[in-house]
């Protein structure tokens, strides 16, 4: 019997370290699988990966396809990066499920848009703040909720930019300017709190005076309204009246001045002439006068019609008068 024992025991032995390395084998293989799956992984477009390794911030990657430390060892978070996200202020859309984009409790909201203006009166202001991931290290570790922190300071700087201007302003001509000012605002603070977001645009919605006095507002308003457009009405015509008797006024005085010219001109050239001729009657008078009387007739007798010049001696002018009807009858 102590022979088959000695005979069997080197036969166990090898089936054992056969065993040993097919299991050994097994779990390399296994382990080789597991790195294979967690070395490689991907990030989708418009997202940007955070690799952490044991916890701590390595690198930031953009998308494609990447390699990591197996086992754990590396992990990643992806952020989207080019994604639009928006937060709303005073009411809330149907059918949202991001948590940050409004506050899910109605007296909160009601809470955001009752504000105060810098003239003491009361109004209601819903808005809504469009924003993106812009480096996504800071906004994963440098404050913890940054979207809910970012929701704070939009509520703060709008109550701050609002309580600045009076209310004719917040609710009718100063909408635009109150948009610029609260995102420059906006965006000073979040990179002093190093959120990593970036504030493209905020936006004002419903802008109105609280609802006991809203009807009373809206009649202001369109009286406001009312003048506007007579006193647009009225500068139209102030604009087509006034232009044309200007006109009227200018061609006036250019006809004016253009006929003094004229006359200024005649008179000119009737003194050059008169001193022309009282040269030459200097030079010979009678001969002057004699060429001036017969100009003069020359002029005169033929607007004079029919007339007969007889001698003073002649006693009958009759048959000159019946010769002179003979020769109009012919």
């Amino acid at each position: 019997m102590a022979e088959n024992i000695e005979f069997n025991l080197p036969n166990s032995l090898k089936e054992l370290k056969a065993r040993l390395a097919s299991f050994i084998w097994i779990i390399v293989a296994i382990l080789v699988l597991i790195a294979g799956f967690t070395m490689f992984y991907t990030i989708q477009a418009e997202s940007q990966g955070v690799v952490l390794r044991f916890g701590k911030y390595i690198k930031t990657v953009n998308p494609g396809l990447h390699v990591k430390v197996p086992f754990g060892i590396d992990t990643y978070e992806i952020v989207q990066v080019e994604r639009q996200l928006k937060q709303e202020f005073g009411f809330a859309t149907s059918g949202s499920t991001n948590r940050s984009q409004y506050n899910p409790s109605s007296a909160e909201r009601e809470h955001e848009r009752n504000m105060v203006t810098g003239d003491l009166n009361a109004a209601t202001v819903e808005w809504i703040v469009q924003y993106r991931v812009e480096e996504p290290q800071s906004f994963l570790f440098k404050v913890r909720e940054p979207q809910d922190t970012l929701r704070d300071i939009s509520e703060s700087v709008m109550r701050t930019v609002v309580g600045d201007r009076t209310v004719d302003e917040v609710i009718t001509i100063g909408r635009q300017e109150i948009e610029s000012e609260a995102l420059i605002q906006m965006q000073r603070l979040v990179d002093k709190y190093e959120l990593g977001l970036k504030v493209d645009q905020v936006q004002l919605k419903d802008v109105n005076p609280p609802k006991p006095v809203q009807n009373s507002f809206n009649e202001v308003n369109q009286a406001q309204q009312e003048r506007e457009q007579m006193i647009n009405v009225a500068n139209g015509e102030y604009n087509k009246v006034i232009p044309r008797a200007r006109g009227e006024a200018d061609q006036k005085i250019q006809s004016a001045a253009g006929y003094a010219l004229k006359r200024v001109n005649e008179a000119e050239g009737d003194v050059s002439r008169f001193n022309a001729i009282l040269t030459e009657y200097l030079k010979a008078p009678e001969v002057t006068k004699r060429r001036l009387y017969l100009e003069t007739m020359e002029k005169v007798i033929p607007k004079l019609g029919k007339k007969i010049i007889i001698d003073a001696d002649a006693q009958q002018i009759l048959p000159l008068l019946q010769l002179n009807d003979n020769v109009s009858t012919r």
